[in-house]
């Protein structure tokens, strides 16, 4: 018992506090919007941390030293996927969720954290060796097939982040400068193959909707032109708590999930938005500290990974609701309604908190 209170009190309670402030703006504003959900989110919550603070006392060298273990939730993870195509019910089109009861749930969410830790384990040992295009190779076969999977659903979001991370993981990695060239031919020249071959219409015409917004304002240009009416006109504290006529009136659709950003700026103005933004730049100068304190190349790659996962959703979701980003149906993460996203992102922050003890 002594020895838990010790590792529980060794937390990184900073980290712990701003994860707790960016989930609790999320819930509010679920409150506020789709009350409906914020019971089940809050229980996400609940649970999300409790998958934390569990996988904060695993070791996290069981996922850097058995190669069997870290493969084997690679390969259970790829059945899952795949089991998509198969068993999962079409909700609104797509084939992405199981259905368990009343709740859903998204494979995707967990192979985001079992890619860091696949390719944290792989270049761990091989940093020396990046100038091999093999282990270029290889680790993106790793990648393409789950984002393959994942693109059928279609998710494009979620495969594209797979993506980014693969890149960003080399980048730290120490990929050469020529191969990081190469990978930015391919994959511009693998973006107009599915342009022209594998994007759905309305894929294709959400990002012509992106780059004119004007061509179709009341069909597939609506969502983002009452995202951006919503945040702009939340002002300095916003229209109040259930007082965001573009919110509570339907103009914006799934405010609880791909629209909560506009949702929150309208509803608690700039300052809402403002504690959203900064808990988050929090959150990530923690990870940061724990990337700069690791002494061998696992926690570095992992904690590095998470972090990009995080930043290129918050990125990718904002920018979506302010119109400098095509809809891709990505969540913000801890914020958006959901709780695989919730409970997988939670898994990382334990990992991460066991990278964290080891290293002080």
């Amino acid at each position: 018992m002594t020895g838990i209170l010790k590792k529980i009190k060794e937390f990184d309670w900073i980290m712990i506090a701003s994860v707790f402030v960016i989930s609790s703006v999320g819930l509010v504003s679920l409150l506020s919007s789709t009350p409906s959900l914020a019971t089940r989110q809050a229980v996400f919550i609940v649970g999300g941390f409790l998958v934390m603070f569990a996988f904060s006392f695993i070791d996290w060298k069981v996922f850097r030293e058995s190669s069997f273990f870290v493969m084997g939730l690679y390969l259970l993870s790829l059945a899952s996927l795949y089991g998509l195509l198969l068993f999962a019910p079409a909700i609104r089109g797509v084939q992405r969720w199981y259905r368990v009861g009343d709740f859903l749930f998204d494979p995707a969410e967990v192979f985001k954290i079992i890619i860091i830790i696949l390719l944290a384990k792989y270049f761990s040992t091989r940093h020396v060796e990046m100038y091999k295009v093999s282990h270029i190779i290889l680790s993106g076969i790793y990648v393409a097939i789950p984002a393959f999977f994942i693109f059928r659903q279609p998710d494009l979001g979620s495969a594209l982040i797979l993506m980014v991370m693969w890149v960003g993981v080399l980048l730290i990695s120490g990929i050469k400068l020529r191969h990081f060239l190469i990978l930015i031919f391919m994959g511009i020249t693998v973006l107009s193959a599915g342009w022209m071959f594998f994007l759905e219409d309305y894929q294709k015409d959400r990002a012509i909707a992106f780059i004119n917004p004007e061509l179709d304002p009341q069909g597939i240009g609506w969502g983002q032109s009452q995202a951006k009416i919503a945040v702009g006109s939340g002002g300095l504290l916003g229209k109040g708590f259930g007082s965001g006529t573009q919110t509570q009136y339907g103009f914006i659709p799934f405010p609880e999930t791909d629209f909560i950003f506009s949702a929150i700026g309208e509803e608690f103005g700039f300052a809402g938005v403002s504690v959203l933004l900064v808990s988050f730049a929090v959150f990530l100068w923690r990870v940061v500290i724990v990337i700069m304190k690791s002494r061998s190349n696992f926690p570095r790659l992992f904690a590095s990974g998470f972090a990009i996962l995080i930043i290129t959703q918050v990125f990718i979701n904002v920018g979506m609701n302010l119109g400098i980003m095509p809809i891709i149906g990505t969540p913000l993460p801890l914020v958006s309604y959901g709780g695989s996203n919730l409970l997988f992102v939670f898994m990382g922050l334990g990992i991460l908190e066991s990278i964290r003890r080891d290293i002080r």
